[in-house]
């Protein structure tokens, strides 16, 4: 599975980015899926998840009501609606897959399979 991120840039507080994850060479309509971030230094944090059907969504309590998760199964695309940025927000995105299903570990980024390069998101004040 190949995950290529996309969307990231730099915006001032208050504005938005739509990330963008595109999957190939796998069945992505069978892959919970997530979006972590990492700050330099710092390991990898949990941001958001959605089930393979897209029926189910876990949020980080620092990204509820400002982050949306949802997925296109049909275009074989994940997506990260990011509204209300903050300077803290500021960091590499990365997507991931997970194929064990295991939708109560997906807070855990070992729990994830495949990792796609990450994009980078920068909020100024």
């Amino acid at each position: 599975v190949q995950l290529q991120a996309s969307g990231g840039g730099s915006v001032q507080a208050g504005e938005s980015l739509r990330l963008s994850c595109a999957a190939s060479g796998g069945t992505f309509n069978h892959y919970n899926m997530g979006w972590f971030l990492q700050r330099p230094g710092k390991e990898r944090e949990f941001v958001a998840a959605i089930s393979w059907s897209g029926h189910s969504t876990h949020y980080a309590d620092s990204v509820k009501d400002r982050f949306t998760i949802s997925r296109d199964n049909a275009a074989n695309t994940l997506f990260l609606q990011m509204n209300s940025l903050k300077p803290e927000d500021t960091a590499v995105y990365y997507c991931a897959a997970d194929i064990s299903g295991n939708w109560w570990k997906q807070t855990d980024p070992y729990e994830y399979d495949y990792w796609g390069q990450g994009t980078q998101v920068t909020v100024s004040s």
